[in-house]
């Protein structure tokens, strides 16, 4: 019977981790079609004489100036898309724990179904964005919109079996790679091949839109709801809007206390030092991430085709990995393979900023993307444990808060260390600065066996 029970639990595990891989494979075609086009977007607009462009425009070239950026129009399309993301970022850090929120009153897949309308309407507004002012609404529209990863972590944290949740942890990180290396591909393929459209980017946003119309179908008839019935508390979120939009009760996932047998005072301190690494971790790597497009051209002269390239390189990696060895790591050892991820970044941000030779750059890049495949689905399966049924939308929507803060303020700092000290002493520094992160995670290993 329950050996039945077991099968039949696997089975359904399963199918919703296919489900939720589709989903969001889905989600993030239609989402990253925009990268590889931003530069030529930002140019066309920079022609048109808008007055919102030209107020964003003023800002980059304050930081520009402050930090020492030469003035070259790679080095500026490279800065006010930062400016952008970190916006989008910014958003996501507000709206991903309200999401999450309302996802454990209402169910996951209401949720997931709205979000992904509002993400269909910022595409529609994209298609149509005659000027850079609504060009920008549809990325502000987006940015709050964008729940669709957060509530797909809730409804992996949903799963009964923590082997089914690290499974699934590691297949969002498989459709994050797919995503991040085939829907840039396609963006730029179909601004080419669309001659006839209007404006260049008109193709692509529509595809946008078709992905995301697919994706709404999608969800709609395949995905089953997975928080449990009467697992539901009413989360008063008037109440708890305080603890989930103020940055220091996010740090200390106050919201998770908000229910009738809160969490000990253990796995309160176990899930903030999770929650540390988390920031910490993507703060610096993102920083990083973002200043590679500064050296790859300045040191290697690349390309925006070999930079493509470079790219492509790393999100296959990255699946590969994910696919092949994460999702296989065992229940329990996520803390010990999250911590050799982070010690692999040490010499891979060394190789990559000392790199004389394309050698070099590639060993260190390969070394980024073993780190990269781990580091995320592993902390993301260890916080899927913390918190009631009831809750596991509001404490993963406060992960993924937290690591939209921390790509938001880390391409800003990382970008003004690059100019001001070098791209060798910016690597080297940051590379050093990943202790911070381990420190953190033996202080939890340490709690954990006390």
């Amino acid at each position: 019977m329950a050996d039945n029970r077991g099968s039949s639990e696997e089975a359904s595990s399963s199918r919703v981790i296919r489900v939720v891989f589709l989903a969001l494979l889905l989600d993030l075609l239609g989402f990253t079609l925009i990268l590889p086009l931003l530069p030529s977007i930002l140019d066309h607009y920079s022609q048109t004489g808008d007055n919102v462009y030209q107020s964003l425009q003023s800002v980059v070239d304050w930081f520009r100036g402050a930090v020492g950026v030469p003035m070259e129009t790679k080095y500026n399309s490279v800065l006010f898309g930062g400016l952008i993301g970190s916006l989008y970022s910014l958003l996501q850090f507000l709206s991903s724990p309200i999401t999450g929120a309302l996802s454990d009153d209402y169910g996951r897949k209401p949720l997931l179904l709205l979000t992904t309308i509002g993400l269909m309407a910022s595409y529609v507004l994209w298609a149509f964005s005659h000027s850079f002012t609504v060009f920008l609404l549809s990325r502000i529209v987006g940015g709050i919109c964008k729940g669709n990863v957060s509530l797909c972590t809730a409804i992996v944290a949903d799963l009964p079996c923590p082997k089914a949740r690290n499974k699934g942890m590691a297949m969002i990180g498989v459709a994050f790679s797919l995503g991040f290396t085939l829907g840039p591909l396609m963006g730029a393929y179909f601004a080419l091949r669309l001659k006839d459209a209007e404006v260049f980017y008109q193709g692509p946003a529509m595809l946008a839109v078709l992905f995301s119309l697919a994706d709404l179908l999608f969800i709609f008839f395949m995905l089953p709801e997975t928080l449990q019935k009467g697992a539901s508390e009413s989360s008063g979120l008037q109440q708890q809007s305080g603890d989930l939009l103020h940055p220091v009760a996010l740090f200390n996932f106050t919201a998770v206390r908000r229910t009738e047998n809160p969490p000990s005072e253990q796995k309160m301190q176990n899930l903030k030092v999770l929650g540390l690494v988390y920031f910490t971790y993507l703060f610096l790597f993102s920083g990083l991430e973002f200043t590679l497009s500064f050296l790859t051209h300045q040191r290697f002269q690349f390309s925006s085709m070999q930079q493509g390239k470079m790219f492509f390189f790393i999100g296959i990696t990255m699946a590969v990995i994910q696919g092949g060895y994460a999702r296989r790591i065992r229940p329990g050892h996520q803390i010990q393979t999250v911590s050799m991820a982070i010690i692999t970044l040490i010499p891979a941000f060394l190789l990559v900023g000392i790199a004389w030779n394309l050698t070099l750059l590639y060993s260190g890049l390969f070394l980024y993307s073993f780190a990269a495949a781990i580091v995320v689905p592993c902390l993301s399966t260890q916080v899927s444990g913390h918190g009631s049924a009831s809750q596991k939308g509001t404490v993963m929507g406060i992960l993924r808060s937290l690591g939209a803060l921390a790509r938001a303020l880390g391409p800003i700092v990382a970008s003004s260390v690059y100019w001001l000290a070098g791209a060798e002493l910016c690597f080297i520094i940051s590379s050093v600065f990943f202790i911070v992160p381990l420190i953190l995670l033996s202080r939890l290993k340490r709690q954990k066996e006390e």
